[in-house]
């Protein structure tokens, strides 16, 4: 009898979203979602929003999936909310609406830190507002020289505080790195957030997406289980005391340890062969 929880693996096979483009590779292992609205620098809306969310929610159930590139067609990545189709219409809300809005971009923060596959971003251009917490939400962070980072929340009248970027920035950049983006709304070049660990490495316009997908493809090959644990404890083990945090990670190691993976580790190393690794 088929069981719908051992059966996950089909579940992104003809995914089609409506607000964004998703494709996976041959083996269904990396997923690449590119925000897909070129003419404008890739804004979001109301709607890519709440899709966005349900994909990170629906890969949380996704065996298959791996590893996930976050990438923006033409040259950008991510503007932030789209001025007329968001930015306006919050300014005629009540606040009911506003905090349901600002719950739900939130959720997406969530999700995305929920979601057990590692996320890299591979960011071009401009990357500003939400664009920039959908960078500072991944796990690992890509750029091109010409890539633009801001936290611009101020610049139109509203706190840095937003998504989540007073309580993450600080832990990826520090806490007064991250005071003077989200104070001042200024732009952070490719080179600063390369020096201040927000980017992981920086490559051209024409390979960026090939060396964010060619990483994505070493992680998905490896113990992409054990990968899944590290992202855990990562998020987890930021509000642990040490005793916990050392417990917590005793307890993770030893699930890891009970894996057939790494007992295939072992055996490859004995043979001298490459293990295969298989997520269980």
């Amino acid at each position: 009898m088929s069981n719908p929880m051992l059966d996950r693996k089909i579940a992104f096979q003809g995914f089609r979203p409506k607000h964004f483009l998703f494709e996976t590779d041959a083996e269904g292992r990396v997923a690449t979602i590119t925000l897909n609205r070129p003419e404008k620098k890739n804004p979001l809306t109301f709607d890519s929003y709440q899709e966005l969310g349900d994909l990170f929610r629906a890969l949380n159930r996704a065996s298959d999936v791996r590893v996930v590139v976050l990438a923006g067609a033409g040259n950008n990545f991510c503007s932030g909310g789209d001025v007329f189709e968001i930015i306006e219409p919050l300014t005629k809300m009540a606040m009911p609406e506003l905090l349901a809005f600002t719950r739900l971009t939130g959720e997406l923060v969530r999700q995305m830190r929920a979601c057990p596959q590692p996320i890299i971003a591979a960011v071009d251009g401009v990357c500003a507002g939400a664009g920039a917490i959908l960078a500072m939400a991944s796990d690992y962070r890509l750029a091109t020289p010409e890539a633009k980072t801001a936290f611009l929340f101020t610049r139109v009248g509203l706190a840095g505080a937003d998504m989540g970027a007073c309580g993450i920035l600080p832990r990826i950049i520090g806490q007064g790195r991250a005071a003077e983006l989200l104070f001042t709304g200024r732009s952070m070049s490719a080179e600063e957030g390369r020096a201040w660990g927000f980017y992981n490495g920086l490559h051209d316009r024409a390979t960026l997406l090939s060396e964010a997908q060619r990483f994505a493809t070493d992680l998905a090959n490896g113990p992409w289980f054990a990968h899944s644990m590290t992202k855990k404890m990562l998020d987890q083990e930021w509000s642990m005391s040490i005793d916990q945090l050392l417990e917590a990670e005793a307890q993770a190691q030893a699930i890891c340890m009970a894996t057939g993976d790494f007992r295939r580790a072992f055996d490859a190393f004995a043979s001298k062969s490459k293990p295969q690794f298989q997520g269980n």
